[in-house]
């Protein structure tokens, strides 16, 4: 298959189409939800599709040119091989395609540009001559069907296409993919069937291998690397089991937590021991009735002498038994209804077992049964006159709760955008080792073009959503406000791993059903992706009323 005459500059000059018909749906969807010169929440709710359509597209338009830095940097290193260039092509004559015709939001909701108030005078602006011939000759049979060729020539163990990393990130992602082809996916797909705790010697090696202070700085015991690394991990990680690749998120979130919003002295006692993993940390922030409105939680925190008293309930709590301290989010101002009154608390417990999760004086329990994303379990809590002490207020400062935990949620969305990338590789790797070995009609199912069309999508849209991801680390390692690059990752990864997951499925037939396939577990473990660390929904309200202003 000859590839497209000059594909970086062609790619290249599509961006400029892309970025103007962003530009004008910005426009329009303004004027949909701007009252009184000023955008208005009623207004956009009521265009809600609009607006978040605009969320997508302005997602697509960014992987796009993250996509074009990536081979621009492979070709200056002389790395944009063949199978750089097919993933490179396609991607493009995916993504443009999806813009022209529509974005698949989710498995069932495409959003158009009409959708956005553009008219076809306006979608004419995509008529541009590199944009035809890479919708035409970019995600084509042949092209696919290479790429899985090539595809079959690499390590099992090893990404399809150079990530575009330095050579320090890639011998981490090295030892991390050799550790999780060892001790972890050999054992992943019993745990999850028998729903048991992932191994407290798990934990331990990666305490050892400096797992949970990877970002903390090293004044306080960790490892200070970046967040890119962070994301090589997770990834890493969870591309053998998104339990394990998920131990690191709690203590993430509780480190940036106390890092941005702690006093000295909460800094000096608290991170050195969740570096170590002497201390395991759990986020306790949802509850029954509130979900994704965090400003309406009504738990309580009252004081009383140097102590604080906590009541109310809170759910979807994970890994809560075998922790030994919550990031608790409550209301201390009772006053309020709104985020102003909650206060952040570093609130100490005894960790529990099995016969007694919580043993801890006015805290009780009740595990959450659920289809996947198992190895730490969730959890139901109530507290009825809990003590917290307080010294143990974050910041030692009420009614900053609401603002402390929004300054980790850059983190936890990048985070969770690399757990995605490794779901979605863990449902690669197994789906073509299937594909391959699997025989139907007298050949391997991999030889037939719908099968290896599957393989091949999935391999491109890794790597767009692992360039999208990567970018936005690079944003928050470089101390830029990155809540939209964040967001994006988070939104478009999780799509993909659920696509790559449900596609795997596909590709095991009948197999994919039965629960001793492993496929069974990677697509529950896909599936709530798109709804744990803000939902994709939130995901697309946050980008949009940023874009919009």
């Amino acid at each position: 298959m000859a590839l497209l005459d000059n594909l970086l500059e062609q790619t290249a000059a599509t961006l400029a189409p892309v970025e103007a018909i962003l530009t004008r749906a910005t426009d329009t969807v303004r004027a949909m939800v701007t009252d009184s010169g000023r955008v208005s929440n009623p207004l956009v709710e009521a265009n809600q599709t609009a607006a978040h359509g605009l969320a997508w597209l302005a997602t697509y338009a960014q992987a796009l040119r993250q996509m074009q830095s990536w081979a621009e940097a492979l070709q200056s290193e002389g790395k944009f091989g063949e199978t750089e260039a097919l993933i490179h092509q396609i991607a493009f004559g995916e993504y443009l395609w999806q813009i022209y015709g529509g974005i698949q939001m989710n498995q069932g909701e495409i959003v158009r540009l009409q959708d956005l108030g553009l008219s076809q005078d306006d979608q004419r602006g995509l008529m541009e001559p590199a944009i035809q011939a890479l919708t035409q000759g970019g995600n084509t049979q042949a092209a696919r069907t290479r790429l899985v060729e090539l595809m079959q020539e690499h390590s099992a163990n090893v990404t399809v296409g150079a990530t575009g990393l330095d050579e320090e990130l890639e011998m981490i992602r090295e030892q991390f993919r050799r550790y999780a082809v060892e001790k972890v996916e050999p054992f992943a797909h019993e745990w999850h069937l028998k729903d048991e705790l992932i191994p407290i010697e798990i934990i331990n090696e990666l305490a050892e291998m400096g797992v949970f202070g990877l970002t903390i700085p090293e004044e306080f015991g960790g490892l200070g690397l970046s967040k890119a690394s962070m994301c090589v991990v997770s990834e890493e990680l969870s591309r053998g089991y998104i339990g394990v690749g998920s131990l690191g998120t709690r203590s993430e979130i509780a480190a940036e937590l106390i890092i941005a919003g702690g006093t000295d002295e909460q800094k000096q006692k608290w991170l050195p021991r969740i570096a170590s993993a002497e201390t395991l940390p759990t986020a306790v922030f949802t509850e029954p009735n509130t979900g994704s409105d965090l400003g309406s939680l009504r738990t309580r925190a009252v004081k009383e002498g140097e102590t604080y008293k906590v009541t109310g309930n809170k759910t979807w709590i994970t890994h809560a038994a075998r922790t030994h301290v919550m990031t608790l989010l409550a209301r201390t101002d009772p006053a309020t209804s709104d985020y102003k009154g909650l206060s952040m608390f570093l609130a100490e417990k005894t960790p529990g077992d099995d016969e007694n999760p919580f043993p801890t004086d006015g805290m009780t329990g009740g595990e959450i049964e659920v289809l996947g994303y198992r190895g730490m379990k969730e959890y139901e809590l109530a507290f009825d006159g809990f003590e917290v002490k307080g010294e143990n207020l974050l910041g030692g400062k009420e009614g900053k709760g609401f603002k402390q935990l929004m300054e980790t949620f850059e983190s936890a969305r990048i985070q969770t955008a690399a757990r995605a990338i490794g779901v979605a590789q863990c449902a690669l790797d197994i789906s073509m080792q299937y594909a391959i070995d699997r025989k139907q009609f007298g050949k391997s199912l991999i030889n037939f073009p719908r099968v290896s069309s599957k393989l091949a999508m999935m391999a491109v849209e890794i790597m767009v959503a692992r360039q999208l991801t990567y970018f936005s680390a690079a944003q928050k390692d470089g101390g830029r406000r990155c809540d939209v690059e964040a967001g994006m990752a988070k939104l478009l990864g999780a799509r993909v791993a659920w696509a790559a997951a449900d596609n795997g499925l596909q590709i095991h037939g009948g197999n994919g059903f039965a629960l001793e396939y492993k496929i069974s577990r990677v697509l529950c473990d896909a599936r709530i992706l798109n709804i744990f660390e803000g939902a994709a929904e939130i995901q697309a309200q946050v980008i949009a009323r940023r874009i919009l202003g």
